[in-house]
């Protein structure tokens, strides 16, 4: 599944786990995100979505990411995703409905919309990586581009609010760059890529001045969960909030 052995170990003693607590209530189980995109590396978050028959409350769920998150390998503290049921995920939903969600570095589950999202089910459909049942795009429908560049927009606006709030920190500043990448390059194109890609055709597309930034922002992904802590370079954080300006008012 990955070129990472012991993720894989992982990824089938969590299909396993799953498969056996939900039995008949499981539509299938599926990889997404950058290691569905083929872009996946040691410092990625290991995104996941289960479609469930029905809705599932938390509280089912939590001894098994309990367990799973004590198994001794890194990977099994940056799980990441949400269970959804099949007649929620089939369309784009526009309410936004708060499902059980496990965050990356957590072991218990919260009521969140973060994968019941437009650019989640483009994902899955169209590269999601099948642990347990059929192919994604059986069970998810068409993702309408405008309804991509919709969300993308809306996003755009959050992410460039959230830019001067607080400190930035050496995991916050090349995250927002990469992320403005992916965002706009999704406006722009109408489909969904990796962090890595969005950031050369932003090196390609947003001119000079951007190009130093965006460069640094790649250069400093390794280990980023090592200076979640740790102030950012002063200019590059001035130069990413210079950024977020800049995007959000093109």
């Amino acid at each position: 599944m990955t070129e990472f052995p012991e993720l894989d170990e992982l990824l089938a003693r969590f299909t396993a786990d799953v498969e056996a607590e939900l039995g008949d209530d499981l539509a299938g189980l599926y990889l997404q995100g950058s290691f569905a995109l083929g872009e996946g590396d040691e410092w990625s978050d290991v995104d996941f979505v289960c479609v469930t028959r029905e809705a599932i409350e938390p509280g089912r769920l939590q001894p098994l990411h309990g367990r799973l998150y004590d198994l001794p390998t890194p990977w099994a503290q940056h799980l990441e995703g949400s269970y959804l049921p099949a007649a929620l995920i089939r369309r784009v939903d526009p309410e936004a409905t708060p499902v059980p969600f496990l965050d990356n570095g957590a072991r218990e589950l919260v009521l969140d919309p973060h994968c019941n999202t437009a650019l989640v089910r483009w994902l899955l459909r169209e590269h999601g990586r099948a642990l347990s049942g059929p192919p994604a795009r059986e069970l998810i429908d068409p993702v309408d581009p405008a309804e991509l560049r919709a969300e993308a927009e809306a996003k755009l606006a959050d992410y460039a609010a959230w830019a001067p709030e607080g400190t930035m920190t050496r995991w916050k500043q090349p995250y927002l760059v990469l992320t403005f990448c992916r965002i706009l390059r999704t406006i722009a194109c109408g489909d969904v890529t990796s962090k890595r890609v969005a950031a050369d055709w932003a090196l390609d597309t947003l001119g000079e001045r951007w190009r130093p930034l965006i460069r640094a922002a790649l250069a400093d992904r390794p280990n980023r969960w090592d200076h979640a802590s740790e102030p950012a370079d002063p200019h590059l954080a001035a130069e990413t909030v210079a950024f977020a300006a800049s995007v959000s008012r093109r």
